[in-house]
């Protein structure tokens, strides 16, 4: 049977790492291809070559069985090749509208037919059930509702070759399901989807096949349907990944963090996003904030971590850590570690190198500084030992530049520098976000010590299967109010959706 894209011996060079090494990839017409690898193995570089953002040292791509050339972009959408990215491709300043059809505008009389574009894209949200807002402004609208953009952007090109780079990794259980019927749809329909991901339970529900990068290198295509997921994540790492979380019983001291009546507002809507919600977080615990997206837990990070000011008029109510109020503190003052949501956006300067990263927080301490100039050598020596400690795979070591990173690779650098502060509090939002299954492993066994150590965690997930085995205890968020405070002992996944979907509460 005649392939419909083959990638044939793809090796691509980075100075100091050979990212794809002889690389040999084949889709089918009609399937759903995954491409399964850990942090840095390759994926997202091989997906770069065949739409264009990479040109490969070696190697030939065919299409129906011709050798085609892809310079850029532009040549895979004529090819009908379209990919959404892990990190989107978005203008922030220009409307959810404006995005999707950039690059492909139809103009009339040198003037762009935005009426005919608006319908066409309507049409497509309403068919694919992708609902958004074509006239909200990008920089306003949440990761998922992004991820939608991104999505219809490729369906309005109708492309006939659809790249998933890790779809599912910000959006909610329910849009990870209605994801996966969109796409079974869309190979019904005749379309083809090689899917990156590093999710076991997403390959086995909805890939046909499954090619498996390791290091760089191809470690073989199988059968899905043949597989098991204990098998597929051995082929990943080359080891075997325990997915039980083995921890001991969780023993609780004192309040770290105490939230009290906490009320925030929102800029234009008269409907609080955070509604009265008050709890605590003791030392030696893990307690897991749930709940579908946009029901107001970014709203309860941004208070708790300063990134909303409480001196904007939004904020009511009281933060304490260790006894002591810090709700009109800044962010620097607040004596907490804090991995965002938004790696890219709030956690990271991608221009800089690895080392710069890593200080962002404390290179004005006597530890990184002195008289004013920063002490280059202690900077470079605290980078090496974290880079080797969290097994954060970069090219050039404390020298990469940040933007040149995998996204697992810069999620774990993130990881990394916030453990690793003295803090009595880590606020992890998605901290496993874009990460495979052996570095998730690891970021889990990571979260239990610190909470061994005495730690109070506050972990934000999306994940069900991630708020039943690392959490201590439950509080799940509905509509912006505290729907059930429970310990995952005593709930099912039944329990938690109904208390999600606020059809129960406490």
């Amino acid at each position: 049977m005649e392939h419909l894209i083959e990638m044939n011996g793809i090796t691509k060079l980075f100075p100091g790492i050979i990212a794809n090494d002889n690389i040999t990839l084949k889709l089918k017409k009609g399937e759903i291809h995954a491409l399964l690898g850990e942090n840095g193995a390759g994926k997202s570089t091989l997906m770069s070559v065949l739409f264009g953002l990479y040109i490969c040292e070696k190697g030939t791509i065919k299409k129906n069985g011709k050798i085609v050339r892809i310079d850029g972009p532009n040549d895979a959408r004529k090819l009908g090749i379209g990919m959404v990215h892990q990190h989107f491709k978005l203008v922030h300043n220009f409307t959810v509208l404006e995005n999707i059809i950039l690059g492909a505008e139809t103009v009339k009389h040198g003037v762009l037919n935005l009426d005919s574009a608006r319908k066409q894209v309507t049409e497509l949200s309403k068919h694919y059930k992708l609902e958004i807002n074509p006239d909200a402004l990008v920089s306003n609208i949440t990761v998922g509702m992004q991820q939608r953009v991104e999505i219809l952007k490729m369906l309005y090109r109708d492309n006939e070759i659809l790249i998933f780079d890790e779809p599912t990794a910000v959006l909610t259980p329910q849009e990870t399901e209605e994801l996966m019927r969109i796409m079974k749809n869309l190979t019904a329909e005749g379309k083809s989807i090689i899917f990156i991901t590093h999710k076991l339970d997403e390959i086995k529900l909805i890939a046909d096949r499954c090619t498996v990068l390791r290091k760089g290198k191809s470690a073989g295509t199988i059968d899905v349907s043949k597989v098991s997921k204990e098998e597929l994540s051995e082929m990943m790492v080359g080891r075997k990944v325990n997915f039980v979380i083995n921890k001991k019983e969780c023993t609780p001291g004192e309040a770290v963090l105490k939230v009290k009546n906490l009320t925030v507002s929102g800029k234009t809507s008269a409907k609080p996003l955070l509604d009265n919600v008050s709890f605590d977080v003791r030392s030696g615990e893990i307690v897991c904030i749930a709940g579908i997206e946009g029901n107001g837990q970014h709203e309860l990070v941004s208070a708790i971590t300063g990134i909303v000011k409480a001196d904007s008029g939004r904020i009511f109510g009281s933060i304490f850590i260790d006894d002591k109020e810090i709700t009109n503190y800044n962010v620097r003052s607040r004596n907490l570690s804090h991995v965002p949501e938004d790696r890219q956006k709030d956690a990271l300067v991608l221009d800089y190198n690895l080392a710069f990263n890593m200080i962002l927080q404390n290179y004005n301490t006597s530890k990184y500084s002195k008289n004013g100039f920063l002490l280059f050598n202690e900077i470079y020596k605290y980078t090496d030992n974290l880079i080797e400690k969290f097994d954060i795979r970069c090219a050039e070591g404390s020298r990469t530049i940040v933007r040149g990173m995998s996204g697992g690779n810069q999620q774990k650098a993130i990881i990394a520098r916030e453990i690793s502060r003295d803090s009595p509090l880590l606020v992890a939002v998605q901290p496993t976000r874009g990460l495979d299954a052996g570095a998730c492993e690891y970021i889990y066994s990571i979260l239990t010590a610190e909470r061994d150590k005495g730690k109070a965690v506050l972990l934000v997930s999306l994940e069900l299967d991630e708020v039943m085995d690392v959490s201590d205890r439950i509080i799940v968020l509905y509509e912006g109010r505290i729907a059930a405070d429970v310990n995952p002992k005593d709930v099912t996944y039944r329990d938690l959706g109904l208390y999600m979907s606020g059809t129960s509460c406490i």
